[in-house]
């Protein structure tokens, strides 16, 4: 399974402490995110990426962010 986040605000080049949040709760939940210039890519089992997926929500929207946007995919 793959889940591509982002978190917002943004700034290219320049990730809040929200983003931050949200790749290291990713990391806590098993997995390496790809952090890419404007999403961040996990991939992992469907029981990974869900648990890492609510986690980065949850972290995120602590740290501050005012938006995430999710797509998940699976096969």
């Amino acid at each position: 399974m793959r889940a591509e986040f982002t978190v917002e605000p943004f700034e290219a080049g320049r990730p809040g402490a929200h983003v931050l949040a949200a790749v290291d709760a990713a990391r806590g939940c098993g997995l390496e995110p790809e952090v890419g210039p404007f999403a961040t890519q996990i991939v992992g089992s469907p029981a990974r990426v869900t648990e890492a997926v609510a986690a980065l929500t949850a972290a995120a929207l602590a740290g501050g962010a005012t938006r995430i946007s999710i797509t998940v995919e699976q096969g």
